[in-house]
């Protein structure tokens, strides 16, 4: 991000692009900036599938996953809203697959998710909100 950068939600940004510096732009397409995470799932803070930690910044889908029981299952790198729409998901989206993540956390769904998750990172799937058309996914047609 570059110093003129608002303090705010991702989700926040109209155009989020014009604030990312050109050397930002490639470690977040390419997703090498996750990769001090790893240090997190070693200590054992975090795990490789989970929902997303966030910053203070993002309270709404905090304060929905305390009401869904998701911030009850450690964070992790990528989840269900990640493979889902990532930054093109509503609060009220992400805080959705948040909880349906908890209520079916399971090994199968982990390795799932896994896959997915390296299918979005080699198509660099929504790492930047879409300003010139709608997501059409939709929660129902998300992974049972």
């Amino acid at each position: 991000m570059t110093n003129k950068a608002p303090v705010k939600a991702n989700s926040e940004f109209e155009d989020i692009t014009s604030y990312v510096t050109s050397f930002g732009m490639f470690i977040r397409k390419t997703s090498v900036d996750e990769l001090p995470q790893l240090w997190n799932i070693i200590k054992g803070d975090m795990s490789f599938i989970g929902p997303r930690p966030l910053a203070n910044t993002d309270e709404k889908v905090l304060s929905l996953r305390k009401q869904n029981g998701a911030d009850q299952i450690l964070p992790g790198i990528s989840g269900l809203a990640q493979v889902n729409g990532r930054n093109n998901l509503s609060d009220e989206d992400k805080a959705a697959y948040d909880a349906k993540y908890a209520v079916h956390l399971s090994f199968r769904v982990d390795m799932l998710l896994t896959v997915e998750t390296f299918v979005s990172v080699l198509k660099r799937d929504g790492v930047f909100k879409e300003t010139s058309a709608k997501h059409g996914e939709s929660l129902e047609k998300s992974h049972e």
